[in-house]
C-alpha cells in the first residue's frame, strides 16, 4: 500500500484530504507542522509527501529544503500544496526541492 505523508496544519483540510486518500486505498500519515513533517519523513519512509507551504514552527519551503539536505532520508517525491497561488510560487517551491506544485483545493482528477 502506498504511504502518503500529509503535512497540513488546518484540521478541516487534513481531515478532508486524509479521508479522500484513504478511500482511494492509500495509507495516510499525518503531520501538523513542518518540523513534525521532517521527522515523519525521516522515520516513516513515506512513498510521497504532500506538503502545505504555510505551516507553523517550520514553513513548507524550509521543511522541503531540510528533507532534501538530510542524506539519511531517501529521495521521496514532495508535492507542494498552497491556498495562496501567487505568481512565482511554483518556481519558489521547485527551488526549495519540491517536485511539483498544486493549489488548494486539491483537484483529485489530476
Amino acid at each position: 500500500m502506498t504511504r502518503i505523508l500529509l503535512v497540513e496544519d488546518h484540521e478541516e483540510i487534513w481531515d478532508f484530504l486524509s479521508r479522500r486518500l484513504q478511500r482511494r486505498g492509500y495509507e495516510v500519515i499525518l503531520a501538523h507542522d513542518g518540523q513534525d513533517g521532517v521527522e515523519k519523513t525521516r522515520v516513516a519512509s513515506p512513498d510521497i509527501v504532500l506538503l502545505d507551504m504555510n505551516l507553523p514552527i517550520l514553513d513548507g519551503w524550509t521543511a522541503a529544503k531540510t528533507i532534501r539536505a538530510d542524506t539519511s532520508i531517501p529521495r521521496v517525491p514532495i508535492i507542494a500544496l498552497t491556498a495562496h497561488a501567487m505568481s512565482g510560487d511554483r518556481e519558489k517551491t521547485l527551488a526549495a526541492g519540491c517536485d511539483d506544485y498544486h493549489a488548494k483545493p486539491v483537484d483529485f482528477s489530476k
